[in-house]
């Protein structure tokens, strides 16, 4: 990479492992002189180790905002119930990592659960950029306690109908007396149970908030609950903390609920809801206690191979391998289990639609869980190359020049000292706007030598102003906060560094990810 000096004065030399610049990028055909001019004023080299990558100055180059460039989805750490509703799904996040409770389907009243009343986990968030910045939103905002936004996306109305309609038919067969009011019932039960998967989100975010790690916002959904959490724990043992303490909370909740049980009448409505509940949340627990991501009890296997390492990388990759083993275990066991009458109901019940029904569910299950594993290696190989992203390896070398330089004059300093970048500066040199690679390409040749380069200049703000010592999330998280093509890069001292463009992060960030762990 280019660099330019204290006081705006380029720099000879480039230090880091970033791309350097000739004084003439490319090599011209002597035959054509025009070719030679447009080759000394507008072509710059790639950064290094990037194939056929356009020059900042082609007409044809793909400007694009850093808030662009791919990034994993922070694996999240789940909480599974029973096939009907989910407890949370994944993150990382995130980015940043994501806690996930899916939610199990509604089990019936005292009696035996139904196969199709068993735990289900949900999958890791998808993958994000680390340059996408993903809006809060997704739904009506139901509060903000803790001081994170809580959702319910639309998709929860989906399953609440669901839930409602077949906790509705069990209790018809437990309380027939209740007639079409079963439903209210059940809907209520719907309500309920998604209250105590908040619950569970909430006490990872509690904990996350604890460990000083920030929260995007809780998300309610088709498969759970969704605790974006923006960045990974610093040790094993926050990671074992911050995993366990959901299923900790869903087994407190199942607990509470068979107190509450003992002081009501069995074959009474609030029996039966309370029933219900506790094992629902009982179910949610020890689902997401199994060990393999991206269930919290694979988050927990995560930071026991860490501990035991040193490594996240090794303990990311067997807790995920170890969740798509998982995976393939739903997907061929459970149906056998629901056919040979081990969850409780008879052989003779599990025919026709209710065995189609729990064959699509273990399927559909297996895909979460295979997913949210792959997701989760995904995101582990994000951070371990993310500190390959380093400002001062990627700035480009700049020449100050002043508001009423001509754009040829100013183009030429640049190429007799191989910068690829112009800084506009007032009569004492400070910084005041950084020259556009595109508004460089849209003037002709010929009109450069009238045009000045403040007419191409964009202004900086305080956002666009960052050091060079960032790198990492550090530095995507400075691009993310104020998407811009250019950006300039200052030493600790406030002395121009150099200018780093958008375009040259995101190559090199495609670059490193395509290298194997």
């Amino acid at each position: 990479m280019d660099e330019s000096g204290g006081s705006g004065q380029p720099r000879p030399g480039n230090e880091g492992a970033g791309p350097e610049a000739p004084p003439t990028a490319r090599t011209t055909d002597p035959a054509h002189p025009e070719q030679q001019q447009r080759d000394r004023t507008t072509r710059a080299t790639p950064p290094e180790g990037t194939t056929d990558a356009p020059a900042p100055g082609d007409p044809d180059t793909p400007r694009q905002d850093p808030a662009s460039p791919p990034r994993e989805p922070a694996a999240p750490h789940e909480t599974p119930g029973a096939p009907t509703h989910e407890d949370h799904p994944d993150t990382d996040t995130s980015a940043s990592p994501q806690h996930l409770t899916p939610a199990p389907p509604p089990p019936p009243g005292p009696p035996a659960v139904p196969a199709r009343s068993h735990a289900r986990s949900g999958p890791d968030s998808q993958g994000r950029s680390p340059h996408r910045t993903q809006e809060p939103g997704g739904g009506i905002l139901m509060g903000r306690p803790f001081g994170v936004p809580v959702y319910v996306a639309p998709s929860w109305f989906l399953v609440a109908a669901l839930i409602t309609w077949v906790f509705g038919g069990q209790l018809d067969r437990v309380l027939p007396e209740l007639g079409a009011a079963r439903y209210l019932v059940s809907l209520f039960f719907a309500v309920a149970f998604y209250a105590s998967v908040l619950i569970h989100e909430l006490a990872h975010t509690v904990a996350a908030l604890r460990f000083k790690l920030p929260v995007r916002r809780i998300q309610l959904q088709f498969f759970g609950g969704v605790s974006e959490i923006e960045k990974e724990a610093e040790t094993p043992g926050r990671e074992f903390t911050l995993a366990f303490v959901g299923p900790l909370l869903s087994l407190v909740l199942a607990g509470i609920f068979y107190l509450a049980l003992q002081t009501v009448r069995p074959g009474t409505v609030p029996g039966v809801l309370l029933a219900g509940l506790m094992i629902s949340n009982l179910i949610v627990a020890v689902f997401n206690l199994l060990p393999g991501l991206p269930l919290d009890g694979g988050r927990m296997l995560r930071a026991v191979v860490w501990k035991i390492t040193g490594r996240p990388m090794s303990g990311t990759v067997a807790a995920a391998w170890v969740g798509r083993a998982l995976a393939v275990t739903v997907l061929i066991g459970l149906p056998l289990l629901t056919q040979s009458g081990a969850l409780g109901s008879s052989a003779e019940d599990n025919v026709g639609m209710d065995t189609v029904t729990d064959a699509l569910l273990a399927a559909i299950l297996a895909a979460i869980i295979w997913t949210g594993a792959g997701n989760s290696l995904r995101m582990a190989r994000l951070r371990e190359h993310l500190p390959e992203l380093r400002a001062r390896a990627l700035t480009r070398r700049a020449v100050p020049v002043e508001s009423d330089t001509p754009l040829s004059e100013a183009l030429r300093r640049a190429n007799s000292v191989g910068a690829r970048a112009l800084v506009v500066v007032d009569a004492h040199g400070a910084p005041l706007s950084l020259v556009r690679e595109a508004a460089i390409v849209g003037v002709p040749e010929h009109r450069r030598p009238w045009v000045a380069v403040s007419g191409l200049a964009q202004e900086l703000t305080d956002g666009m102003r960052i050091s060079a010592e960032l790198a990492g999330e550090d530095l995507l998280d400075a691009l993310r906060a104020a998407p811009a093509t250019e950006y300039l890069v200052v030493e600790e001292t406030g002395e121009i560094y150099g200018v780093l463009s958008a375009a040259d992060v995101e190559r090199a960030f495609v670059k490193a990810m395509a290298r194997p762990s």
